[in-house]
């Protein structure tokens, strides 16, 4: 019985120092945002892909599962993105964001980015507990995932969106 009593308190205290580690959204939200403007600012990654219409940069582990005109589909293990391309769109442009930020009513996340002549944006929406709609973009361009790491997620997909080159 003091075995049990002793096993039971050490899986107490774990799920209390877990939880206590893993921090929320909302706190970890301010180092997102500096993170993704950090990519956002930054130099783009040489191009390694590339479609009808554009060249852009995919991490190791992600690639392409299919290509429609203006979507990519890319997948990294069990993880799905979609590349939204409007190739008359510039750098600049707020077309997208605009109509991104319409089709929710309030965000959990809104946050944008400008430099050099380029417009970028951050949208999170929470969707249940701990997973999140994560969409990132550059003017005509924008990346859209489902996640429950936010972070991580947001500054890879912002690093390819900065890539994104119109032919």
């Amino acid at each position: 019985m003091i075995k049990f009593r002793r096993a039971f308190g050490l899986i107490i205290v774990g799920v209390f120092l877990l939880s206590a580690c893993s921090a929320s959204f909302s706190e970890q939200k301010s180092k997102i945002k500096k993170e993704v403007a950090s990519t956002f600012e930054s130099q783009p990654e040489k191009t390694n892909n590339s479609t009808k219409d554009i060249d852009y940069f995919l991490p190791a582990g992600v690639n392409v599962e299919k290509e429609t005109p203006n979507n990519v589909l890319l997948k990294d293990g069990s993880k799905t993105y979609i590349l939204f391309y409007n190739q008359h769109e510039k750098e600049n442009s707020k077309v997208v964001y605009n109509s991104t930020v319409k089709q929710q009513k309030e965000w959990d996340a809104n946050e944008t980015f400008s430099k050099d002549g380029k417009f970028g944006y951050l949208l999170v929406k929470k969707l249940k507990e701990d997973h999140y709609q994560l969409i990132v973009g550059i003017g005509g361009v924008k990346l859209t995932t489902e996640t429950e790491n936010v972070r991580e997620d947001a500054e890879a997909m912002m690093k390819i969106a900065n890539s994104v080159k119109i032919k």
